[in-house]
């Protein structure tokens, strides 16, 4: 199996799995079920964990139907463009979606923070259903590629592909060309990312794997928004560096471990640290000892970062020639 297989494998999920979020999501809001709109919160940022892979796997596929006299090029652009367009969405959901999500996971609410935490939910269903259409256009014109026959011709899909294909290009050369100072100042902002992250959710797992007891937990917690922060910042910045040295990127061996590192950390993010699973240990005071499926979930957040961070340092050596 290679990367067009893991392309074909995962691009369903971006593209149903935004639908029947959005259909549950939606739901939730109308009945007010406090479960159901955390369901479809996580699910929306579990999907935008999985579109990175699923786009960058993309590039892999275009590379090898270059070159096929039977493939039409302007499909594959027209494919390209209108990918870029939904995982960019798709990605400011996840994120709206992780914010909203964090506030599920703490007991003790702000009235204050009420009316703009019930705004959020709107600010997501609305990214979710421009990400909804943007998602069947990607999947229509990724259809289209293997089956000409139901091309639809230029319109609104077509200008959607226009519209991200410009994009990209005009990523790859502000990244690459624009400024010898981009680059270094992506990377410290790359940099800056990994702190917020080890910094926040470091301090939470070493005090629930049982050091530093006499710190209570609930504390800690406060400074997780700031490592969710740090995630996004890093997906961003992250994203710019793909874009602008793809064909770099996407045939490293050592990029694409860290790339499935990186969705297991997030993943342990959304199941512990932004859902009421963290409720069992939020109130832990002075002396007190987390439960040992905490301690698990402690540990693995640990080795998750710092295997991204060990990683990221030897991409520059896993290019395959």
């Amino acid at each position: 199996m290679n990367l067009v297989h893991v392309h074909l494998w995962l691009n369903h999920l971006p593209i149903l799995g935004t639908m029947i979020a959005l259909g549950i999501f939606a739901l939730s809001l109308v009945v007010d079920h406090d479960e159901m709109q955390q369901a479809g919160l996580g699910l929306f940022a579990f999907i935008a964990l999985f579109a990175i892979p699923a786009y960058m796997s993309g590039n892999a596929a275009g590379e090898v139907v270059k070159n096929n006299p039977d493939i039409q090029m302007d499909l594959v652009q027209a494919h390209q463009g209108s990918a870029l367009m939904a995982f960019i969405f798709m990605e400011f959901t996840g994120a709206a979606a992780l914010f909203a999500l964090f506030r599920f996971s703490r007991t003790q609410k702000n009235p204050w923070l009420e009316r703009p935490g019930k705004l959020s939910l709107f600010v997501v269903l609305a990214l979710a259903v421009v990400t909804s259409g943007l998602m069947a256009v990607a999947g229509n014109t990724g259809g289209e590629i293997g089956h000409a026959e139901i091309a639809s011709g230029p319109g609104p899909t077509s200008a959607i592909g226009n519209l991200g294909s410009g994009l990209s290009s005009a990523v790859q050369h502000f990244v690459i060309d624009s400024s010898m100072w981009v680059w270094p100042i992506l990377e410290d902002l790359h940099f800056i990312g990994l702190i917020l992250i080890i910094g926040a959710f470091g301090a939470l797992n070493i005090r629930i794997l049982g050091f530093l007891k006499q710190v209570p937990v609930a504390p800690l917690h406060k400074f997780i928004p700031w490592g969710i922060g740090g995630f996004i910042v890093n997906i961003v910045t992250g994203m710019l560096f793909f874009m602008g040295m793809p064909g770099f990127y996407t045939p490293n061996v050592v990029f694409q471990i860290k790339m499935f590192t990186i969705m297991l950390a997030g993943a342990n993010l959304l199941l512990f640290y932004c859902t009421s699973a963290f409720r069992s240990v939020e109130h832990l005071g002075p002396g007190e000892d987390a439960p040992v499926f905490a301690k698990v979930i402690a540990a693995s957040s640990i080795i998750l970062w710092i295997a991204a961070i060990v990683l990221g340092r030897y991409i520059p050596f896993g290019e395959v020639s």
